[in-house]
């Protein structure tokens, strides 16, 4: 082939194969390409060089990522790993990746007006409350803002109702066993209780009484755990009386209530877990769960982070949380991680590990259902702690 022939047949051979435009386009690739290598490069040497201070922690990547839902990220993995889209639950649907984008971009949800109201109206924040895990069904609508009346409204004297069925538990058949005290139960909100059993009360914010309380599910809880073979100390401590004749707000309940456990600690050296249980400030609706046709109030466990050894409480939670939703599904809605303003934060926690706070129930729901669910959690417990001594001691 002639000089002339092949120059013509390479003219035409580049005019029908590679318009200018894809020449263009695959030239932009390549320093597109090559320009992301360079800037990934500079960032790896930026974070591997600077003080240890300055670097990303993983406490600032939870931060950033913190509000959006788990499904994104399934369905980021989902797109090289096909299988994992099949494990979303059938009730719901993977979020919009339109969606995902413009939340990180504005940190308001598209599809929660909570999150825009949140940024505007103080104690509103939804960077005060995360669910790290939770059932099905479970959402921020689920989450209670309490709001509190006075101390002087929550100890005024009130009519209560309550007789115990001659098969339940009776209180002065209470003995408790001498077993080495592990675990330390008291109530900082320790008057909370339930409308059913407070005929003179509609308001939500004004059921509370001063024998018909959320105390009784801590002894019922005890009870159970002392039948399991595990010591328990049981605080009586009226919280709320302490707060009157201290003239301190509600807000302090947990500064009243740490006093307490420091001193109880103190004099119990063998003392391991400490959980303070408390009654939601939510409708029926969204505190029961049915079981077997048995209606009971759903678990809510909260932890607190804001201290540095958060996550070990955070553990244990999780895995008690398995250990309920395995055998009795819908009982625990899961956990709730709770920091930043309108939040304590802290929860008295920080003292010591394996400290939690249960919300048992809420405002219409029974005793009787809320003792019901002490004895499940009782239980569940108690094959976790043992478990854990088995383990402790073949070490």
């Amino acid at each position: 082939m002639s000089n002339i022939h092949r120059g013509e047949y390479m003219r035409k051979y580049n005019k029908s194969n590679f318009s200018k435009s894809e020449v263009i386009t695959y030239k932009k690739k390549t320093i597109f390409y090559i320009l992301s290598i360079i800037i990934l490069f500079v960032l790896i040497t930026i974070l591997t060089s600077i003080k240890p201070n300055y670097r990303i922690s993983s406490q600032v990547l939870r931060n950033m990522i913190k509000d959006i839902d788990s499904t994104s990220f399934l369905y980021v993995m989902g797109l090289e790993v096909h299988t994992l889209k099949d494990a979303l639950p059938e009730d719901q649907k993977f979020n919009k990746l339109s969606n995902v984008i413009f939340q990180v971009m504005t940190d308001v949800q598209a599809d929660n007006i909570h999150s825009l109201l949140g940024q505007e109206i103080p104690g509103l924040s939804s960077e005060s409350n995360l669910f790290i895990v939770k059932s099905s069904g479970i959402n921020y609508s689920n989450i209670s803002f309490e709001s509190s009346p006075p101390v002087k409204d929550i100890i005024e004297d009130r009519e209560a109702i309550y007789e115990q069925d001659d098969h339940e538990w009776k209180e002065e058949e209470f003995h408790r066993e001498d077993n080495e005290k592990v675990v330390f139960v008291y109530n900082s909100h320790n008057r909370e209780s339930y409308l059913p059993h407070l005929p003179d009360v509609s308001d939500p914010r004004l059921a509370h009484h001063q024998e018909v309380n959320i105390s009784k599910v801590s002894e019922r809880f005890a009870h159970r755990l002392e039948k399991n073979g595990i010591g328990v100390v049981v605080d009586d401590t009226d919280h709320m009386q302490v707060l009157h004749e201290k003239e301190w707000n509600y807000g302090m309940s947990y500064q009243a209530s740490r006093e307490v456990i420091q001193e109880t600690i103190a004099a119990n050296d063998n003392i391991q877990y400490i959980f303070d249980i408390h009654r939601d400030a939510l409708p029926r609706d969204k505190t029961t769960a049915t079981i077997d046709g048995e209606e009971y109030s759903q678990i809510l466990m909260i932890v607190g982070a804001e201290h540095e050894n958060y996550e070990r409480n955070l553990r244990f939670a999780s895995e008690l949380h398995d250990l309920i939703d395995e055998q009795f599904p819908g009982l625990s809605k899961g956990i709730l991680i709770k920091e930043g303003a309108g939040s304590n934060g802290i929860y008295n926690q920080d003292i010591m590990d394996n400290a939690l706070l249960f919300e048992i129930g809420g405002y219409e729901n029974t005793l009787d259902e809320s003792f019901r669910t002490a004895d499940i959690l009782a239980d569940i417990f108690s094959e976790y702690y043992w478990e854990a001594e088995k383990v402790f001691l073949n070490e």
